[in-house]
């Protein structure tokens, strides 16, 4: 039989969710902005939680959701960027939070000779390369006595400095972080340079024949991640005050990264957002049960991964067709859907599978 073929198609890089994600999260922004003016102290000190958690698992979901460098020492960066702005703080009299992002930059800088070293490692050993790594880190760091040894020591840069006004900086610092990360990661994963990062992930060998270079974008992958993680852990250390090597260092920080990401949904940027809000209301409501706490929690990663393997935010986008942050690009024919709403049928189905092609 004949078939007609439109004529005419657009190239679409938004859906009406996205469009309405927009407005909501730009509302939600408004709303934490406002928030030293009227909510109380834990509520400003969960929101700096919070954005340090987000932005942690944001930074390894990039590095193994989307670049497939599946890492379990990401805290390597975290307590580095921690140590770094104490350091700035403390021994070079800057502002801990003029400090923040002058520490993700050394960060940076430090992950370029680190990657020589975890790229010549691949798979599962790059995984536990990476975590040797970060004790390789802890264990420098608690051998010098400067930065108070193995006990740790605590941030005097905020003296003079009241803690209301401490609170409220800190939290717009978190809020500003927490929006140009998101802001960051979506623009990266909607560029060329993105497409090439799944391609790679994919199949790195294939991506190779197609003029992708791998080295040079998984070492971009992986300073970003670094630089993220370091900034996630100086903006924690400045609302925590006090910094030690074993909670700077601690593998608990990517374990709690990789369940936010699996709970919400790996591969996606919805995921780590998803992911760290349930972490946060069990964390809140449950961590004073100890060990049962714990073992909640990995009965829960269980549970997820056995009956929704692709997260809970991979689940309702495969389910309801949601995409808050669409990074692909869609063919949309203008004809087909004219037909669909001249005819009357629900295009949920068959019609909208007729009129829209991601790519």
């Amino acid at each position: 039989m004949p078939t007609t073929v439109p004529l005419s198609f657009e190239v679409r890089r938004t859906t009406r969710a996205s469009r309405i994600a927009s407005l909501v999260l730009i509302a939600l922004a408004i709303v934490v902005a406002t928030m030293p003016f009227w909510a109380g102290r834990d509520a400003l000190r969960d929101f700096t939680q919070i954005a340090c958690y987000l932005v942690f698992a944001m930074m390894w979901n990039l590095l193994a959701g989307y670049g497939g460098m599946v890492s379990i020492g990401q805290q390597a960066y975290l307590g580095l960027g921690g140590y770094l702005m104490l350091m700035l703080s403390n021994l070079g009299g800057i502002s801990p939070f003029v400090a923040v992002p002058i520490a993700a930059c050394v960060a940076a800088l430090v992950a370029l000779p680190v990657s020589w070293v975890a790229f010549r490692l691949q798979g599962g050993y790059f995984a536990i390369g990476t975590w040797v790594i970060a004790e390789v880190f802890r264990l420098g760091f608690a051998n010098v006595s400067l930065l108070g040894g193995g006990s740790g020591t605590s941030l005097t840069g905020l003296a003079g400095i009241s803690r209301s006004t401490r609170e409220s900086i800190t939290l717009w610092l978190a809020l500003a972080i927490v929006v140009l990360t998101i802001a960051l990661v979506y623009r990266f994963l909607r560029s060329r340079a993105g497409l090439a990062l799944t391609a790679i992930r994919d199949d790195p060998v294939a991506a190779s024949s197609q003029g992708v270079h791998v080295a040079g974008t998984r070492l971009l992958v992986y300073v970003c991640s670094a630089a993220g993680a370091a900034l996630a852990g100086a903006l924690y250390f400045v609302g925590n005050l006090r910094i030690s090597p074993d909670a700077a260092f601690s593998v608990n920080w990517t374990a709690f990264a990789i369940f936010i990401v699996m709970i919400g949904g790996l591969g996606t940027l919805e995921g780590p957002i998803v992911g760290t809000l349930v972490f946060y209301l069990l964390n809140k409501f449950l961590s004073d049960y100890g060990t049962t706490y714990l073992i909640g929690l990995g009965l829960l990663a269980i549970v997820v991964t056995m009956f929704f393997p692709q997260g809970l935010w991979g689940w309702v986008s495969q389910r309801f067709g949601i995409q808050f942050f669409p990074v692909g690009r869609r063919l949309v024919f203008p004809d087909a859907e004219a037909d669909t709403a001249s005819s009357g049928r629900s295009p949920a189905n068959g019609a909208q599978a007729g009129a829209v092609r991601r790519v």
